[in-house]
């Protein structure tokens, strides 16, 4: 998990050491059987308590205006419109409200308040001795060693005004469609490590690295000497390693072939994400210089992925095929490539990947299975 035991639980006592006297009252969520709780949030009676019960916490120490309906109430609005991209019918009767009431505007609150939890639920290794135990559970997935994370663009459609035609062309991406994109970072297993900025679609993931909180911050070696696995979009440096262009050799086709296995994980917990969080598929309508509503429920939403994964709640089942990852935008011209950062990933071809052990060959079979 993003977090070590020890860690999560102190978190947990944080948010909910105060909380004692919210403990055992009736809920809204009551109402709702395990199945129908479920279906309406794709999420589990405890790990809901969890949440509505750090969002109660957050908001006593947040300045809000006083909310019209009880933080239960509220939490049971986001969470279905997480769950489905809308506000259900029987949800908003079950609260008091109608399309006509604005439940975005509930949703727009507690996605500031659940996104202004991502430093306590997502985040690095805090410590050299965690960084060291989960670049080794990333080896032993791939072979690939000192790696943290993978990292990659994540593009979520919105609708943009065609009348605006240069704002318009600023969110297309370059599969054609309009999105916002952020930057994210996951582990081995699918858990959220960083989720940075929200940018329009046209944002290349190399622009946004170099101006990331993250990428400045493990470019000067505050996190180690350790690797974020990047795509095709990315330049190789001493911190981002991306596959060979054009292998040409058996020791930088097995290289590639590892680097997939590890960089498939992101495509399946995106793929996670927003089979449990269908408002990602659509994140509605859009305009440049207005995008922290987006951002919010983007973050709220890896903030929930985690607590999802805490708690071992699985995501719905899929529908058809895992999305693809973005292919991102390449370079018109090549990238100049640092002769260091080009040794680097040649020492890592040339000492695990030069003979195939049997470890290996199992770790390269690459799956679709859920993370």
């Amino acid at each position: 998990m993003t977090f070590a035991g020890p860690v999560w639980l102190a978190v947990q006592e944080e948010l909910l050491g105060h909380g004692e006297e919210d403990c055992g009252s009736p809920s809204c969520f009551d109402h709702f059987d395990e199945e129908a709780l479920f279906q309406m949030f794709h999420l589990t009676r405890p790990c809901i308590a969890f949440i509505a019960d750090a969002v109660r916490i957050r908001m006593r120490t947040v300045a809000l205006k006083k909310p019209l309906m009880s933080v239960d109430a509220m939490v049971m609005v986001a969470l279905n419109y997480y769950a489905h991209g809308v506000s259900t019918a029987e949800v908003l009767r079950r609260v008091g409200l109608t399309q006509t009431d604005c439940p975005t505007a509930v949703v727009g609150t507690v996605s500031g308040v659940i996104a202004g939890m991502s430093d306590q639920f997502i985040s690095f290794p805090l410590t050299s001795d965690a960084r060291v135990s989960l670049a080794a559970k990333t080896e032993k997935l791939c072979g690939i060693p000192n790696v943290l994370g993978v990292l990659a663009p994540a593009h979520f459609k919105i609708r943009a005004s065609p009348y605006e035609k240069d704002t318009f062309r600023s969110f297309v991406n370059t599969e054609g469609y309009t999105s916002v994109v952020s930057q994210v970072i996951c582990d081995s297993d699918g858990n959220i490590l960083s989720v940075e900025k929200c940018c329009v679609g046209s944002t290349t993931e190399q622009e946004m690295w170099e101006s990331s909180f993250k990428g400045r911050q493990m470019e000067e070696e505050l996190q180690g000497a350790f690797w974020v696995v990047g795509g095709t979009g990315y330049h190789l440096s001493k911190h981002v390693l991306t596959p060979v262009s054009g292998p040409a050799n058996d020791k930088e086709i097995r290289f590639n072939v590892a680097h997939n296995k590890i960089h498939n994980v992101m495509r399946t917990t995106l793929g996670s994400m927003k089979r449990r969080f269908k408002c990602l598929m659509q994140l509605g309508f859009a305009q440049e210089g207005s995008l922290n509503k987006k951002s919010n429920i983007i973050k709220a939403c890896s903030v929930l992925h985690n607590i999802a994964k805490k708690f071992s709640v699985p995501p719905p089942p899929s529908a058809g095929k895992i999305e693809p990852l973005h292919p991102g935008k390449q370079p018109s011209v090549p990238a100049e490539i640092g002769a260091e950062a080009l040794k680097a990933r040649q020492q890592v071809i040339d000492d695990y990947f030069s003979i195939v052990s049997s470890s290996q060959d199992t770790k390269t079979n690459t799956t679709e299975e859920d993370v």
